[in-house]
C-alpha cells in the first residue's frame, strides 16, 4: 500500500482538492486501483449544518454521509465510490475519542492530543487503505500549513509515515508562487516559507504543485528545488486552467507529475491513457453550438453553492458537443422583478435545492414562467416542491398552497414533513439522506429519459409531496413519474402538457461524470437544444 498526502500553505483555496483528484485520474490510468479521502480541521462533526456561502455544497454519498465538496472532485474524477470512511473531521476524532474515554476504553489514562487524537487519525487512514482494496492511498489535508487547528493532523501523518516507511509515503504540497506586478517576477518566498513550517513539523514534501500566474522559468524551479530540498523534476507548474478544471490531470501530465510520483514512489506501470478525457475536454473547449441555462437559485453569489450542478451542465453540453452559457438569477430578484426580465430567452430553467423560505417566491414565479412558456424545466429537491406548489395554486386553483416548512397554517400543504422527521430535533445528519431505489411509470418521459423502471439516487430532504394532494393535481395533468417501491413517497413528477418539464425529490448532480453525463442531465440539454432550434 503506497501513501499520498495532500497539504496546502500560504494561502487557502489553491485547489489540493482539485490536484488530489486530478492525481487519481492520472494513475488510475496507469492501472492502479486508487481511493482518496479528505481531513477536514473543523469542529463540526460534518458540513451538513454548514452554511452554503461559508462552505460551499454538501455532497451527499451514496450512503448518506455529507461531506466536503472535494468528495465531488474524487468521485467525478476517479472510479472512486465514497463512503463515510473517506471523509473526516476533528470534530468526529474527538467524538469519537471521547466517547472512549466515557467508556473506559483507555483504562483511565490521561487523554491527550498525542497519542490518543493522533491515534484516531492514524486509524482511519490505516482503515480506509486495509479496506478499500487499493494500491494508493491518496489523502488531502483540509486548511493551510501553520494553522493551529490543523496541527495534529499533521503530527498524525509524520508518524504514520514513519510507521509505514519513506519509501510507501509522501507527501504532496500545494503552494503559491504569487507574480508581483510592480517587481516583474515570481516570488518564491511565500512557498519557502510554507515547507519551512512543515519541516518545523517533522515533514518534508517531495512533491511541489506550484499554484502561478505565470509560468515558472528554470531559474524560479532551480531556486525552489534549492531551498525546499525538492528535486527540480518534482516541483510543479499548475497555472489556472483556461477553460475548464478538466484540464487539470493534462496539465499536470504534461508536467510529469504522475511519471515523478511513481518513480518516488517506487511504482512500475505503462503511461496513461488519457485519450477519452482530451476528447471530452476538447468538446467542453470547443463546442459545435452554445445553449443558454438559467440557474434559479438562493446562493447564487458563492460559485461552489450549486458545484456539482454547474459540472453536471458541462458533463451532459459535452456529451452534446454544446457549451453552456449560465444566466445565474438570484430568486430574489425575480421576487422583486419579475421572471420574465430574467428568463426570457433562455433555453432551460433549472430550480436547484435549498433550505428556508427566503427567495422561495422567486422560485415558484421561475416555475410558472416556465410550466406557461413551455420552456424546459428540471427541479432538484426543493426544485420539485416549488414546481407542486406553482401547479396547485395556479394550474388546480389552490391559491394558499404552500410547504409546512414556509408556511405551517397553510390551508393546502402540498408538500409536508415525511413522518418520520416530525420528533427530530438534532438538525445533523437527521435528515432523508444517501441513496434510495425510485420506481418509475413506464409510459412517462422520466422512463423514456432513464431508459429502465427502476433507478438508485441520492437523497438530502426533510419534507415530501402530500399524498392527500395526488388526485385533485393529477387530473389537472400533474404526473407522478417515479416514487419509492412501496408508493408511499413521491420522488419525480413532470407534466403532461408540457414538452420537457421534469422535477425530482432527489440530487442527480452526485452521481454525473465528465464522459458519464447524468441521464436527467444530459436528457434536459437534449431538449434545452430543441426548444432553441
Amino acid at each position: 500500500m503506497k501513501y499520498i498526502f495532500v497539504t496546502g500553505g500560504v494561502v487557502s483555496s489553491l485547489g489540493k482538492g482539485l490536484a488530489a483528484a486530478s492525481l487519481g485520474t492520472l494513475l488510475e490510468r496507469r492501472g492502479l486501483r486508487v481511493v482518496l479521502q479528505k481531513l477536514d480541521p473543523y469542529l463540526n462533526v460534518d458540513p451538513g449544518t454548514m452554511n452554503p456561502f461559508q462552505h460551499g455544497e454538501v455532497y451527499v454519498l451514496a450512503d448518506g454521509a455529507e461531506t466536503d465538496l472535494d468528495l465531488g472532485h474524487y468521485e467525478r474524477f476517479t472510479n472512486c465510490v465514497l463512503t463515510r470512511s473517506n471523509n473526516l473531521t476533528s470534530g468526529q476524532v474527538y467524538e469519537t475519542v471521547l466517547a472512549k474515554e466515557r467508556r473506559g476504553d483507555y483504562l483511565g489514562k490521561t487523554v491527550q492530543v498525542i497519542p490518543h487524537i493522533t491515534d484516531e487519525i492514524k486509524g482511519r487512514i490505516r482503515e480506509l487503505g486495509e479496506t478499500s482494496g487499493s494500491d494508493i492511498v491518496i489523502t488531502e489535508i483540509g486548511g493551510t500549513t501553520g494553522d493551529i487547528e490543523g496541527l495534529p493532523f499533521l503530527e498524525a501523518i509524520r508518524q504514520f509515515i514513519l510507521e509505514v516507511g519513506p519509501e510507501n509515503a509522501i507527501i504532496m504540497h500545494v503552494t503559491l508562487v504569487p507574480f508581483i506586478k510592480a517587481a516583474g517576477e515570481l516570488k518564491t518566498k511565500p512557498t519557502q516559507q510554507s515547507v519551512a513550517k512543515l519541516r518545523e513539523i517533522g515533514l518534508q514534501p517531495q512533491v511541489l504543485i506550484c499554484r502561478t500566474e505565470m509560468p515558472l522559468d528554470k531559474e524560479v524551479r532551480q531556486k525552489l528545488s534549492l531551498y525546499c530540498n525538492v528535486p527540480m523534476d518534482a516541483v510543479i507548474e499548475a497555472g489556472d486552467v483556461e477553460h475548464t478544471i478538466y484540464e487539470s490531470p493534462l496539465n499536470l501530465q504534461a508536467e510529469g507529475l504522475d511519471s515523478t510520483v511513481c518513480r518516488i514512489l517506487r511504482l512500475d506501470t505503462p503511461q496513461p491513457d488519457m485519450t477519452d478525457w482530451s476528447k471530452f475536454v476538447q468538446r467542453v473547449i470547443a463546442p459545435k453550438k452554445r445553449v443558454k441555462v438559467a440557474i434559479v437559485g438562493k446562493y447564487i453569489e458563492l460559485q461552489d453553492a450549486y458545484k456539482s450542478i454547474y459540472e453536471s451542465l458541462t458533463h451532459a453540453g459535452a456529451s452534446h458537443d454544446c457549451g453552456i452559457d449560465l444566466v445565474l438569477v438570484d430568486a430574489e430578484d425575480i421576487e422583486q422583478e419579475g421572471a420574465d426580465k430574467y428568463l426570457r430567452g433562455v433555453a432551460g430553467v433549472l430550480v436547484p435545492g435549498g433550505f428556508g423560505d427566503r427567495g422561495v417566491e422567486g422560485k415558484i414565479a421561475a416555475v410558472r414562467y416556465s410550466r406557461e412558456s413551455r420552456t424546459p424545466f428540471l427541479g432538484l429537491c426543493l426544485g420539485m416542491q416549488v414546481a407542486t406548489i406553482e401547479f396547485a395554486r395556479h394550474v388546480c386553483g389552490l391559491e394558499a398552497a404552500n410547504s409546512t416548512e414556509f408556511d405551517p397554517a397553510t390551508p393546502y400543504p402540498v408538500i409536508c414533513i415525511l413522518e418520520e422527521q416530525k420528533d427530530v430535533t438534532e438538525k445533523g445528519a437527521s435528515m432523508r439522506l444517501g441513496t434510495c431505489p425510485t420506481a418509475l411509470g413506464k409510459n412517462t418521459l422520466a422512463h423514456q429519459v432513464y431508459g429502465k423502471s427502476l433507478i438508485m439516487e441520492r437523497h438530502r430532504h426533510r419534507y415530501e409531496f402530500n399524498m392527500s394532494y395526488r388526485e385533485i393535481m393529477e387530473k389537472r395533468g400533474f404526473v407522478i413519474a417515479g416514487t419509492s417501491p412501496e408508493g408511499d413517497l413521491v420522488e419525480l413528477v413532470e407534466l403532461s402538457n408540457h414538452p420537457w418539464f421534469i422535477a425530482c425529490q432527489y440530487h442527480p448532480e452526485f452521481q454525473s461524470k465528465p464522459n458519464s453525463p447524468h441521464p436527467l442531465f444530459k436528457g434536459f440539454i437534449s431538449a434545452c437544444l430543441a426548444h432553441e432550434d
